[in-house]
């Protein structure tokens, strides 16, 4: 038996070094088996098919450097915790995440903003808001993840049915002020019959707080002598959404 390296054996590695062995780069996904593709898994087994990572990792497409979207998407899972949160982010918080910029932020942006809208959508129909529950079915997803308190009004018809909405107020993290002379404005400018008038509140917590048991009294006095009725305050939070009209502040 010779001892040390054959001459075949020296020849290998004089190859090696000329052209070194590669392995299948597995950092870009489409490296992957299909059927361990996000997107080829979502067109097989559906979207409720794919991890919360996964549905990240389809939005923000591509990765960058050793990171896959898929690495992306587990990366803004851990630094948000869930969906809701980074759903609530801003593109600036979003972009703190390496390999996330602001075409990557803006798109989950605008797919979170979507789903919102198609939550609060009635499926092309005329909506009918009776019930303070009717105003939250549509109200809820659009103003409860909201940073700053924002005051919107909504035009009734004398059906009921909704003819229009108009934001009035964009306040700072934790006030919005609005005057009765500004709601009653937009209003009779639509010729509506009545209004209900819904802010958030970004603290969380539902509950009325003094000065928004003020307006509600000022707008109600106001709807009564202008002649358009005042039939609810909703105050819109994460925490779940209260009806002034069913406090009795009304």
């Amino acid at each position: 038996m010779t001892r040390g390296r054959t001459r075949t054996d020296a020849s290998n590695l004089r190859a090696e070094a000329r052209c070194p062995r590669t392995t299948p780069d597995y950092n870009s996904i489409r490296q992957w088996p299909s059927d361990e593709r996000p997107r080829e898994k979502l067109l097989h087994l559906g979207p409720c098919g794919l991890t919360d990572a996964e549905l990240l990792a389809i939005l923000i497409r591509s990765g960058t450097g050793r990171h896959t979207a898929l690495d992306l998407g587990r990366d803004l899972l851990s630094r948000f915790n869930d969906l809701a949160a980074i759903g609530r982010s801003t593109a600036a918080e979003l972009m703190r995440i390496k390999g996330i910029g602001a075409a990557k932020a803006v798109e989950l942006l605008a797919a979170f903003e979507i789903g919102r809208r198609a939550q609060a959508s009635n499926g092309g129909e005329k909506i009918i808001l009776r019930s303070p529950d009717d105003v939250a079915r549509r109200m809820v997803p659009l103003m409860r993840d909201r940073r700053t308190e924002t005051f919107v009004v909504l035009l009734l018809n004398t059906d009921n049915s909704l003819k229009a909405e108009v934001e009035l107020t964009r306040g700072t993290l934790n006030a919005s002020l609005v005057h009765p002379r500004e709601v009653y404005k937009a209003a009779i400018d639509n010729i509506a019959a009545s209004i209900i008038v819904v802010h958030n509140h970004p603290s969380g917590n539902p509950e009325p707080s003094r000065e928004d048991i003020e307006i509600t009294r000022q707008l109600a006095e106001a709807g009564k002598i202008i002649g358009i009725p005042l039939h609810d305050h909703l105050i819109v939070a994460l925490g779940g959404h209260t009806s002034l009209a069913e406090r009795g502040f009304l």
